[in-house]
């Protein structure tokens, strides 16, 4: 036979003896499927809040994805210099474009060609829990029950659930895979687990070693199951390499550019560079004491899915060597500490029901344990606080520019183009300027020349310690916190002549500047 009947308990650390009842297939069986349906329904109440609030966590959910997807069905967009020096690739964008125009047509020049991605990507996001009560299933129903229910309040989840970003996408995609390779794996098993981490090496290449930990540690017993899972890898860098080309782009050559532009030149390092241990720092700092009880959750639940641990650290290692460092890029291994943390608590759990005077209290007790835990360190670490403020200020400034009838051109003034939700929504159709000090046309002359272009625009966002160096024409209409500081509307009456700055068109002006 091709493939074997067990991968030998070693990768879930549980067999099929080891649960009685113990759900088909990948963990679900049908008697099993209303307390999933109500965990998945309560993670989605929580989700689908979190699409619509007008937050932007990080600038590439919009400049690296939704631009360039705004882009493809013929608008303007914003151009960064990774778009510019090709070091991304078109397979996100692709996929967005169609929530993208579907939002548009929605709501013309609205918030849904926003939202509509948004919602997609926490329906993605709900892989997530269902692969936590699959991991749990093959351990216990209330296993299954504690891992999804963890999986659907934790915090950590929740923010990232709407991002559209590639690291809460692939780790939507590596969850299902590991479930599949570890959980007596068949041909078309291997094929489609093959092909959802393929899809995740293309969101995010940088999990390439944590894919290889979990291909290697799954084939081990049996290293011929390695051609069908690499057949269906194969078939998903395929879908990759037909979407870079019908897009005119060197199929991969984007894979190529972003090591030579990161790696060699280190572009990315020029956004901030840490040491090594400075993700280990940041837990520390983020948790506090509270670490002592995730800790020993997930070493007891170790022992339950021991690969998952390993796929886990070894990402969390690789990305502690690069330079550049975001709590995102760990995303991946922040999910599977949380859902072994999970399955240790449901060891807890089973432990406190095998005494009479705590059964019924037990689930009560580690159930209200983790939302407490959850609301308390999201609440407690100032970082987490500001993710849900970050961008909101930007957003009522766009959409009040957005509502303005008389609005014909807008400039940002001094102030950074990536602290603002995108040339859509904030400009709509109207031209976008960008007079910046360190444009070399400025040449110190940046006031003298927001004059000599103001014709061009009839709006300025602006701090409001730059006031005194706008034409005297324009007035302070309204403020709100962008960044660490408040930026401000200015506004004039009267038309524009665009003609007069075309020079300092957005995307000419951030090429000049080497944004």
């Amino acid at each position: 036979m091709l493939l074997h009947d067990t991968i030998d308990g070693t990768v879930t650390g549980t067999r099929a003896s080891a649960a009685p009842g113990r759900a088909r297939a990948i963990g679900v069986s049908a008697g099993s499927l209303h307390p999933l349906i109500a965990l998945v329904v309560l993670a989605l109440a929580i989700r689908i809040p979190a699409a619509f609030w007008p937050n932007v966590v990080y600038p590439d959910e919009v400049f690296q994805y939704l631009e360039p997807a705004w882009r493809m069905l013929g608008h303007d967009s914003i151009v960064t210099w990774e778009w510019r020096e090709g070091i991304r690739g078109w397979f996100l964008p692709t996929l967005l474009a169609g929530p993208v125009a579907f939002g548009d047509w929605i709501a013309p020049g609205g918030e849904a060609a926003f939202v509509v991605p948004r919602l997609v990507a926490v329906c993605t996001s709900l892989s997530i829990v269902i692969s936590a009560w699959c991991f749990g299933a093959r351990v216990s129903r209330i296993h299954a029950v504690i891992a999804a229910y963890v999986a659907a309040i934790w915090f950590e989840f929740i923010v990232f659930a709407p991002r559209t970003l590639g690291e809460p996408l692939a780790t939507a995609l590596i969850m299902p895979a590991a479930l599949l390779l570890t959980d007596r794996p068949t041909r078309n098993r291997l094929v489609i687990a093959g092909a959802l981490l393929g899809l995740a090496f293309v969101c995010r290449f940088q999990y390439a070693p944590a894919i290889a930990i979990l291909a290697v540690g799954a084939c081990r017993t049996y290293w011929r199951n390695l051609i069908p899972l690499v057949a269906g890898g194969l078939v998903a860098l395929l879908i990759g390499a037909a979407m870079d080309a019908a897009h005119g782009a060197v199929p991969f050559g984007w894979l190529v550019a972003n090591i030579e532009q990161n790696l060699v030149q280190h572009r990315a390092a020029e956004f901030g560079a840490t040491p090594p241990l400075a993700y280990f720092e940041n837990f520390l700092m983020f948790w506090s004491w509270a670490i002592v009880l995730p800790l020993a959750a997930i070493w007891r639940g170790r022992r339950r899915a021991p690969l998952l641990l390993d796929v886990a650290l070894v990402n969390l290692v690789f990305h502690s060597l690069i330079a550049h460092k975001e709590d995102r890029f760990i995303f991946l291994s922040t999910a599977l500490f949380i859902i072994l943390a999970a399955l240790g608590s449901a060891d807890w759990l089973q432990a406190l029901r095998a005494r009479r005077r705590w059964r019924p209290w037990a689930f009560p007790v580690i159930a209200g344990g983790w939302l407490l835990l959850s609301l308390g360190v999201a609440v407690a670490a100032p970082d987490i606080r500001e993710y849900w403020t970050r961008g909101i200020g930007a957003a009522r400034l766009a959409a009040e520019l957005r509502d303005d009838p008389e609005r014909c051109g807008l400039a940002l003034y001094a102030i950074r183009f990536q602290a603002f939700p995108g040339q859509q929504r904030l400009a709509g159709s109207a031209p976008l300027y960008l007079l910046h000090p360190r444009d070399p046309l400025t040449e110190g002359r940046l006031t003298a020349l927001t004059e000599a272009t103001s014709p061009a625009f009839n709006r300025i966002i602006a701090r409001p310690a730059a006031a005194g160096d706008l034409p005297a024409n324009f007035s302070k209409r309204s403020c709100a916190p962008v960044g660490d500081a408040d930026a401000c509307i200015y506004a004039r009456s009267g038309s524009c002549d665009a003609s007069v700055a075309s020079r300092f068109a957005v995307n000419d002006v951030i090429l000049r500047i080497g944004h």
